[in-house]
């Protein structure tokens, strides 16, 4: 294999895709990154046991080939030199990278013994096309409720799924629920994506980036963006019916400023720390207030307020953390928080702006 390709443009695909690349694994192979011709372009490639990342860089080649080699340490030598041409060359299993006044050659293993990537029959897949902001706005906003207990992987992964001619995101970790409609939709989807892997996608996505491809099929996910590919496995089991955890109504409404709610419950949170992050939210109809307060046994107490307009009135318990990571998601000046007294789930959204968004927070036995 020979070729020579901009510094530039191979820093940005070998950073890419190594981050999948895996040291903890039985196979040794998958510490490298596999760098393959393919027609005029060099193919640059990574993968573990559960993502394979791949992208695409405009290469002249004169002479194709394939080799793997060591994922950090071509990565770092490659970012670490100045932009211009490199010049590639693979002899026996050593690549030689020239640059200037630059040169090195890095010891490597036969492509042949890297595992063949993932290959989904396109003519079959569920596909869908989403902007590139909607998707990074509906994933960040469904993988904050998502569970770290691998002895419950369902969990673990956002639920893509068709219902009623949308599509929608969805995650719990049985403490809190966060839905999102994404499209309209007439295919049929349900896939739980592991969180590990769009958050990887979220890596991925440059400004450039206006569209992405995803497809589905039985087994696996690929998204599409551009020049670069990233494809799962999908967590085999079923997703909890978590439609029936969304109340229908709520007994008392609350509209506040979105920056005067984060400011209570940071300010809450502080004195939460000791307490299992337990802060008390009151709602009063005729004060118009809500009030959170906490209390650190060694340290004091907390009572901090914010005007809001209320409907109706009472009292519930909530983890801070739970409602600050909700309140980072939202989109919006002003946002809608709603419960029925102290053990129902209570339901925030952004009002007037985000209307496909629901996140629900179930409650702390005060």
């Amino acid at each position: 294999m020979e070729l020579s390709v901009l510094q530039e443009n191979l820093t940005r695909a070998l950073s890419a895709v190594g981050r999948v690349a895996s040291s903890r694994t039985q196979l040794p192979i998958l510490n490298n990154i596999l760098l393959r011709t393919d027609g005029n372009r060099l193919l640059v490639a990574a993968m573990n046991m559960e993502i394979a990342s791949t992208q695409f860089v405009g290469a002249k080649i004169t002479t194709p080939g394939a080799i793997t080699i060591p994922a950090r340490l071509v990565t770092d030598f490659v970012s670490s030199l100045p932009k211009g041409t490199i010049e590639l060359q693979v002899k026996g299993t050593q690549l030689h990278l020239s640059s200037g006044k630059y040169s090195s050659v890095i010891n490597g293993l036969g492509a042949e013994d890297f595992p063949e990537l993932p290959v989904i029959e396109e003519d079959v897949a569920v596909r869908y096309s989403i902007a590139a902001s909607d998707f990074k706005q509906a994933v960040s906003q469904t993988i904050v409720t998502t569970s770290n207990d691998a002895t419950r992987p369902v969990l673990t992964g956002v639920y893509w799924h068709s219902h009623e001619g949308g599509l929608y995101l969805a995650g719990t970790d049985g403490y809190r629920l966060s839905e999102r409609r994404l499209v309209k939709t007439t295919s049929e989807v349900a896939a739980i994506v592991p969180t590990t892997s769009l958050q990887e996608v979220l890596r991925t996505i440059s400004d450039d980036i206006k569209e992405i491809e995803v497809l589905f099929d039985e087994s696996q996910v690929r998204f599409r963006l551009d020049e670069a590919e990233v494809t799962s496995q999908l967590i085999s089991g079923n997703f909890p019916p978590y439609r029936q955890l969304i109340p229908e109504k709520t007994d008392t409404h609350v509209l506040l400023p979105k920056n005067e709610f984060v400011r209570i419950t940071k300010i809450a949170g502080l004195f939460a720390r000791d307490s299992g992050g337990s802060v008390t939210i009151r709602a009063d109809e005729d004060t118009k207030l809500l009030s959170l307060h906490s209390i650190a046994s060694e340290l004091g107490e907390n009572t901090s307020e914010a005007d809001a307009k209320i409907t109706g009135g009472g009292t519930v318990t909530l983890n801070s953390r739970y409602l600050s990571e909700a309140l980072s998601v939202l989109d919006g000046d002003n946002v809608s928080f709603s419960f029925s007294g102290k053990l129902a789930p209570t339901v925030l959204t952004a009002d007037g702006k985000d209307v496909n968004y629901k996140h629900i927070i179930m409650p702390l036995k005060s």
